[in-house]
């Protein structure tokens, strides 16, 4: 199951970037997995142009012998070989600026078919271990009791407060034909998949899908494979899209959550889903357009129309009559201040208002049913006549052959 979600347009000046890279080379290439991986003196006379393909910090066991993890290089190379790197840096901060960081290759070498594309690292749960980082923040500047302590340094790694039987970690590396998990510090191969013979893997990441962790693949047949973690067992193995355009193989990469993106084009970005719970909720995450419109002018209420229409509207008093809508007064005018018996004269008058229109209304209905009187009387009116109408019309049409001497 794999469903194309979004197509998102943007601009980009390298719209007529080519490339003379040929898939056919490429693939005459990988095929050397038969060449000799030793660096001894034995193969230097062999052209095998060996390259660094990957390259990972992290903390893990550099050393079969070693009790806790400690800060390691892995090194991978394009004929499929891992080189594990320890590195030993000052604790101290102090110590740190003045001694320098110890870096001494053991010899660990672990193999695989293919150019190597990814490192990731797993608890003895199957979780990913995130890398170590820290938390920036000015020197200059000086910390306020009041605001809360941030912690300087986010170690996702086992701690050595754990106890040791309970410290193991689990290696995942990925090539463009293999994929192996081992376990540190003891090194040996738990699992091992080759994920494909007749293409090569353009992109592999560890990415979580729902409450578990996989490795996703897109080979250049235009296949995306999934693999369970640590068991490399395969889950889903789907024929996509297959590479005509080294842009998507540049560009292509997976996400948490069961997601891919890669560069459809110059200015358009695609997105992909291998998830059915990300089918099922696909509907809720679309966003809908929102187009701004201005709100129209309220239509113009008629006199009548409010008078008789029963709405009551409530009008603010210092928004009609006030300073800040009419603006201040001049000083010549006078100005009424009313007292109590302004406010009985006011009362009085109010009730001599509202008797007129209340008389108003009453003399209004009374129009009104008169009118309606009258309308019925002059339906009636037409009524006979066209009664007479048809009578005179009928007599009209018996008398009209009869002769004088008939009658």
């Amino acid at each position: 199951m794999l469903q194309q979600l979004h197509g998102v347009s943007m601009y980009s000046h390298d719209e007529h970037h080519t490339t003379s890279y040929s898939w056919g080379e490429r693939e005459s290439r990988e095929n050397s997995f038969s060449r000799s991986r030793s660096s001894s003196v034995s193969s230097i006379d062999r052209d095998t142009k060996e390259a660094v393909s990957a390259l990972q910090f992290g903390e893990s066991y550099g050393r079969k012998g070693d009790a806790l993890p400690t800060p390691c290089l892995w090194v991978g190379t394009s004929l499929g070989l891992v080189l594990l790197i320890p590195i030993s840096i000052p604790t101290d901060d102090q110590e740190r600026l003045e001694e320098p960081v110890t870096v001494a290759p053991n010899g660990a070498v672990l193999m695989l078919k293919g150019s190597v594309l990814r490192f990731a690292f797993l608890d003895c749960g199957g979780a990913v271990i995130q890398t170590p980082h820290e938390v920036w923040r000015d020197p200059n500047t000086h910390d306020d009791p009041k605001r809360p302590r941030r912690r300087k340094l986010v170690n996702f790694s086992p701690g050595s407060s754990q106890d040791a039987s309970a410290e193991c970690q689990l290696a995942v590396v990925c090539s463009e034909r293999q994929a192996k998990v081992f376990l540190m510090p003891s090194q040996a191969c738990l699992f091992v998949h080759n994920i494909t013979e007749a293409s090569f893997v353009l992109r592999a990441d560890v990415v979580s899908v729902s409450t578990s962790v996989c490795l996703a693949c897109f080979c250049a047949n235009g296949h995306v494979m999934t693999l369970s973690l640590p068991s490399l067992r395969p889950l889903l193995d789907v024929n996509y899209l297959p590479l005509t355009d080294m842009r998507i193989a540049r560009t292509f990469c997976f996400t948490h959550g069961g997601q891919a993106l890669y560069l459809n084009s110059p200015t358009e970005i695609q997105r992909i889903t291998y998830s059915q719970e990300m089918c099922d909720n696909l509907q809720e995450m679309l966003g809908e357009l929102f187009v701004a419109i201005e709100t129209p002018e309220a239509q113009n209420r008629g006199f009548l129309k409010g008078f008789f229409g029963g709405n009551a509207q409530t009008f603010d008093r210092e928004e009609l009559f006030g300073e800040a809508s009419a603006g201040k007064a001049s000083g010549s005018l006078a100005q009424h201040i009313p007292g109590q018996v302004g406010m009985e004269g006011m009362k009085a008058a109010a009730g001599g208002v509202v008797g007129d229109l209340a008389r108003a209304r009453i003399a209004l209905d009374e129009r009104g049913e008169r009118l309606g009187e009258l309308e019925e009387r002059t339906a009636l009116l037409m009524t006979s006549a066209e009664f007479f109408s048809k009578n005179a019309h009928t007599l009209m049409l018996k008398c009209k052959d009869k002769k004088w001497y008939q009658w």
